[in-house]
């Protein structure tokens, strides 16, 4: 494990691969920690150095008292890459973490070569959802909602027939740090992203699962409808983690799309 003091919190990160080229640095959703790349990372198998790292209240990283906002997150990662002294990334974001990219993209080009933006959209939900969501999870804790975000994150195939995983993401999930969880809420609630997809120049790849429903296909199309070199596609058979549920394809599409643009 690695851990390193960036723009005034600890984050926890794995630099894997660490080498003299372009990074692909990778992002988590809301309720996860870098795990979730676990099998997309194995399948790119030391052909490119790898960045991940825990957001802020997530993981292992610290968690300080909601609410947080999409630019705290952005400087998290800015100064984690400074100090890192990595330039020119690609960067793979998922859901929030879609939304870091978007904000680390427009604000800082340097740091990005390019961006693979994964069941993200410029504008998740509305201030009354996330509110909505917010009181439940002070009043009952994660755990009370756990299921509903469960069956937006993975297929009915996947919830049906690997049961055992269901249990670790929910796990995942509900011990993810109360203030974490509800400031990276508070975040989405007041995150409106269209200004910076629209100054987005570097080449962007949108893909999304075809059962996503927390980030629909549609939310997705009309993202990459924004930003002005944005590729889009649908991942079939997965929901809003397609890096669990279709790893091989995800990594196929992020392989694929990093020997396009990284070498270029």
């Amino acid at each position: 494990m690695a851990f390193g003091r960036f723009n005034h919190q600890t984050l926890h990160f794995r630099d894997e691969n660490p080498a003299v080229g372009r990074t692909i640095v990778f992002a988590n959703s809301l309720g996860t920690d870098f795990r979730i790349w676990d099998e997309v990372a194995t399948r790119l198998g030391g052909r490119w150095p790898m960045l991940r790292y825990d957001l802020r209240g997530h993981g292992l990283s610290d968690a300080p008292p909601a609410p947080y906002s999409i630019a705290d997150h952005v400087a998290d990662l800015i100064a984690l890459l400074e100090a890192r002294r990595i330039e020119q990334a690609l960067i793979v974001g998922l859901s929030v973490g879609g939304m870091v990219a978007q904000g680390l993209a427009a604000q800082r080009p340097d740091l990005a070569r390019a961006l693979v933006l994964c069941d993200t959209a410029h504008r998740i939900g509305t201030p009354d959802t996330w509110n909505a969501r917010i009181e439940a999870i002070r009043k009952g804790g994660i755990a009370s909602i756990a299921d509903a975000i469960l069956e937006r994150w993975f297929s009915v195939r996947f919830r049906t027939t690997r049961q055992a995983e269901l249990a670790g993401y929910r796990n995942m999930l509900t011990r993810t740090p109360v203030e974490g969880y509800i400031g990276t809420c508070a975040a989405l609630r007041d995150a409106d992203l269209t200004a910076e997809a629209r100054m987005i120049t570097q080449p962007t790849l949108c893909l999304v699962g075809e059962e996503d429903g927390a980030t629909p296909p549609e939310l997705v199309r009309s993202l990459s409808a924004l930003v002005p070199r944005a590729a889009f596609e649908i991942i079939p058979n997965a929901a809003h983690l397609p890096c669990v549920e279709r790893p091989d394809i995800l990594a196929a599409r992020i392989e694929a799309f990093a020997r396009e643009i990284m070498s270029a």
